[in-house]
């Protein structure tokens, strides 16, 4: 019979990579997630019931141990954004993540992959990279042969990143942000499958690995980029950190006035990330030393912010209509 990987938050961002190689490889595909129903799209990677979604809250035992019964390898993709509530940084990076290495430990699953993100430390002053580094630590104490993968930016089709900023440059003649200095790495979501594949199938050695694409860019220069993939002139505006700082606390303040209906568009722990670079240390292991070769941004930008462009899916066909007049 075909070995089993369990996948938490599978049906997210990078999950739904890692289930697509997965079930490409030909091991069945569990897909823990918190809305079955919701992550029905999976299915079709694989044949009839090799890829399946199943209901699991990360934050209960009885459900982690539930979806790790038989399964040779598990792998944790859950991550959050939310610092306060049922969700928040310590009860899904942290305490999740402790939840998933100490069941699987005594399930007898054979391998973990976490995955982190650069910039996790403890003595960080975000909580979010806090969190990170606590779930890192916990899941070597119960698995020591884990993989931990720490990606930079993650860029993709489903990304929240360059997705979101061509989304605001549609809003006005200013695209504000926050750091504009800091440096990044980006790296392509299926460059980070790659390596959860090479982890899951025991092509690689376990250890830490930090994830990175082949260019190092400021945040300016990313959305100038990403200005000119969608073919608009927008003014680049940098947010200082201590007016940002203020936006977020006023925004953090409406939150909770709102009971959570409002949802900032940044917060303070953000912040406090932005002022450290985002890339690759220098000594870490990365994609080079697993054998991948990192896919560089202009590479697929275009492939899916096309639809931003002021004539979307027709702009090459007007560009090419006004060359044929000339």
């Amino acid at each position: 019979m075909p070995k089993l990987v369990t996948i938490f938050g599978g049906s997210g961002f990078v999950g739904r990579y890692i289930a697509w190689r997965m079930a490409k490889a030909g091991w069945r595909v569990r897909v823990a997630v918190r809305r079955p129903n919701e992550a029905m799209f999976v299915r079709p990677y694989g044949d009839v019931g090799q890829v399946e979604p199943v209901f699991c809250n990360i934050r209960n035992d009885d459900s982690v141990r539930a979806v790790l019964e038989g399964a040779d390898v598990a792998v944790n993709c859950v991550g959050t954004f939310d610092l306060r509530g049922k969700n928040s940084f310590d009860a899904i990076q942290a305490e999740g993540a402790e939840r998933v290495a100490r069941l699987a430990s005594d399930a007898g699953v054979g391998q973990m992959v976490q995955i982190s993100a650069i910039g996790a430390d403890c003595e960080s002053d975000s909580i979010y990279a806090q969190t990170k580094a606590r779930g890192e630590a916990a899941v070597l104490e119960h698995m020591p042969e884990a993989m931990i993968l720490r990606p930079s930016v993650v860029f993709g089709p489903e990304d929240a990143f360059f997705n979101r900023f061509a989304a605001m440059s549609r809003l006005g003649p200013i695209l504000p942000v926050v750091g504009d200095e800091t440096r990044f790495q980006p790296v392509y979501v299926d460059n980070v499958a790659e390596a959860a594949e090479k982890a899951i199938t025991g092509e690689a050695k376990p250890g830490i690995y930090e994830l990175g694409g082949p260019d190092v860019n400021t945040f300016r220069e990313l959305m100038e980029h990403m200005l000119h993939v969608i073919g608009r002139r927008r003014l680049i505006v940098n947010i200082p950190f201590w007016a940002a700082t203020a936006m977020a606390s006023g925004m953090e303040a409406l939150q909770i006035l709102t009971l959570g209906l409002f949802k900032p568009q940044i917060t303070r722990d953000q912040v406090r990330s932005l002022r450290r670079d985002n890339i690759v240390a220098q000594d870490a292991k990365g994609l080079t030393d697993l054998g991948i070769k990192p896919v560089a941004i202009e590479a697929v930008l275009p492939d899916y912010l096309w639809r931003f462009r002021p004539g979307g899916q027709y702009d090459s066909i007007r560009d090419s209509a006004r060359n044929l007049r000339l």
